[in-house]
């Protein structure tokens, strides 16, 4: 008799409840270092979405800069800690318990998007995240996306075993073929954020402006 392995839905709020629990921030409390340096291309007051934030490392950073933070994730258990990580920090972010899907868009609402290693999505699910994003965005509005590159399926020090999750130079810029791009480039780098994602990683950063 054969036995089968159940493999967890990458994009399931249970998976990501169960990863969640515990005290432990699983990518640290500091914000990715690549939205870090991007995060002066917003000004105060500015209103952003951050994407599937998790635990809300990312938004409270980008908070205690001065924006106007839209974030969601579809974790209870990680929005809940990024609401404890952001009355730690003293700053107001608005939280939502929303699958990619379902989350409620607001048309041209938002002057940037961040989205940080959202490699759990589906080439179909990705398309319309992506889409969605575009639609969110107001015209001048910025998308400051990092990723992986399928190289990293070498490295295994984050992100899922799938090939299709990830990113290319040429996926980036057909999704977003309305924008003009500010930086598109891939390297290499030695991440220490958290448990999850620590060791050498192939990273593609993705800049650019709706027109």
């Amino acid at each position: 008799m054969s036995s089968t392995t159940s493999i967890p839905n990458p994009s399931s709020a249970a998976t990501w409840n169960e990863r969640y629990q515990g005290d432990e921030y699983l990518f640290g409390t500091e914000p990715n270092q690549y939205l870090r340096d991007k995060s002066s291309l917003w000004k105060a007051g500015e209103r952003v979405l951050c994407v599937a934030d998790g635990e809300g490392r990312n938004s409270v950073w980008l908070a205690r800069q001065g924006m106007q933070v839209d974030a969601f994730d579809i974790s209870e258990v990680g929005v809940n800690k990024a609401r404890k990580l952001a009355s730690a920090a003293s700053v107001s972010v608005n939280y939502t318990v929303s699958a990619s899907d379902t989350f409620i868009w607001q048309a041209a609402a938002y002057d940037g998007v961040a989205t940080i290693f959202n490699q759990f999505a589906d080439p179909q699910m990705r398309a319309r995240m992506f889409a969605n994003m575009v639609h969110c965005l107001k015209p001048g509005g910025l998308v400051v996306l990092l990723g992986y590159t399928p190289k990293q399926l070498e490295y295994k020090t984050g992100g899922p075993p799938h090939l299709s999750h990830y990113y290319t130079p040429e996926l980036l810029t057909t999704s977003f073929s309305g924008f003009d791009t500010i930086e598109l480039r891939e390297w290499e780098a030695d991440l220490k954020e958290g448990t999850r994602h620590s060791g050498i990683s192939a990273l593609i950063g993705f800049v650019a402006r709706k027109r």
